[in-house]
């Protein structure tokens, strides 16, 4: 719904690469679809774009989130904008049973995707740095 109310705000050069990426930037994460099944569906744009937006397995989370961030920024605009879409819909009230170190945490990496792919978007960029500054409370 993000990527949906930016393209009546913000001009983008691919919209239909945007809403794709943003319905399938997990399924390679969560589904048992490989990547080249993405791309027979659905072309190499939009599977280099999820490729992008998939986290890699393995290692710690600041690693695994500079790699991501890595990728993503080879790719187009609406690859970034999708990213942004993304923390924008995941920054919600913290699950009961996080403690203060993972809220802190998840805080950090927001602020960091935050600072690399602002650009690509004024308005989701601004949106994310509201519910950053909304998730702050949850910090004691």
């Amino acid at each position: 719904m993000e990527i949906i109310a930016v393209l009546k705000v913000e001009e983008v050069n691919h919209p239909n690469l945007a809403v794709q990426c943003a319905l399938l930037h997990d399924v390679l994460e969560d589904t048992e679809v490989s990547g080249q099944k993405l791309k027979e569906e659905f072309g190499t744009e939009v599977t280099n774009g999820v490729k992008a937006l998939t986290k890699k397995k393995g290692g710690e989370n600041s690693e695994r989130l500079r790699d991501s961030l890595k990728r993503i920024k080879h790719q187009p605009h609406e690859i970034w904008m999708v990213k942004l879409a993304d923390r924008i819909s995941n920054l919600q009230p913290p699950p009961f049973n996080w403690d203060q170190i993972k809220i802190k945490t998840y805080w950090e990496s927001s602020t960091e995707i935050y600072k690399a792919l602002k650009d690509s978007s004024p308005y989701l960029g601004e949106r994310l740095l509201q519910k950053i500054d909304n998730y702050s409370n949850y910090i004691k």
